[in-house]
């Protein structure tokens, strides 16, 4: 997914653009760009300062700045939840945890080398089995006995779960099982940080209920979801932004900007 956040100077949410990332799309981030300048009634030459994360951060030609998505992700966790000490998030390449005290990262936890407890590993799941990715969780959460998915990879767990249907297990009772054993897999990796409230999931597969009751389970303890769990880390580059043009006019130095070009990403320029 690609997405925008603008803020003003008092850090509210002017506009907010979430909009899906296919192979060609994944060059046209001035799109959604131009999306949120008009959701906001602005010209681009308004906004003081913009700084790119994520996987995608090189391919914007018109920011000022890449940032990680670990520093950008805890800044926009901690201003949803300035009592956060555990962010959780997993999206559709990767899973991750963020130990945070006092809006400060402390340690991080990551599993990018697997589809295995990502999104992508429930994108697969759906298409095997023909369903839409936003029913998993209300079909899951009819189960009273889910089903045991025993292997961790992607692919063989999809022939584990057609192995399970042709056997006669319940539908809902196999989604338990997958829910399950994602949430199995985010725990024992955040688990090397030490668990304690408040925990904040987002990512997309923080909008799986399923998922998020999993979680609870495993750790023992409530999982708070923000309200948009997609745009916790476009948050916190936009919060970024400001406080770099913040401290910039106190100290009276002048702010670097880069050339920008509000046009589609290409190595060829």
């Amino acid at each position: 997914m690609t997405k925008v956040v603008i803020v003003d100077q008092e850090e509210k949410i002017c506009a907010s653009v979430i909009k899906h990332t296919g192979a060609e799309h994944r060059r046209l981030a001035n799109q959604v760009m131009q999306q949120a300048l008009a959701q906001a009634s602005l010209e681009f030459d308004e906004i003081a300062y913009v700084i790119a994360t994520g996987y995608g951060r090189i391919m914007v030609p018109f920011a000022d700045r890449q940032i990680t998505e670990l520093t950008c992700h805890t800044r926009g966790v901690f201003h949803l939840n300035p009592n956060v000490r555990l962010a959780i998030d997993i999206g559709g390449q990767d899973a991750k945890g963020l130990k945070i005290n006092n809006g400060r990262l402390l340690n991080f936890v990551m599993s990018d080398k697997c589809a295995a407890g990502t999104g992508r590993y429930l994108e697969t799941t759906a298409h095997t089995l023909g369903l839409r990715l936003e029913d998993l969780d209300s079909i899951s959460l009819k189960s009273s006995n889910k089903v045991s998915i025993s292997s961790t990879c992607t692919v063989f767990a999809q022939q584990e779960v057609i192995s399970r249907l042709s056997e006669g297990a319940p539908l809902e009772d196999i989604l338990a099982g997958i829910h399950d054993a994602i949430a199995s897999r985010v725990a024992r990796m955040v688990e090397r940080l030490k668990v304690e409230p408040d925990v904040v999931l987002t990512g997309g597969v923080a909008k799986n209920a399923a998922v998020a009751k999993a979680l609870e389970e495993k750790l023992g303890c409530k999982i708070l979801v923000p309200q948009e769990p997609l745009l916790s880390g476009a948050i916190g580059a936009a919060l970024l932004s400001k406080e770099i043009i913040q401290k910039a006019r106190e100290r009276c130095e002048p702010i670097r900007r880069k050339q920008r070009r509000l046009d589609e990403a290409t190595f060829f320029k």
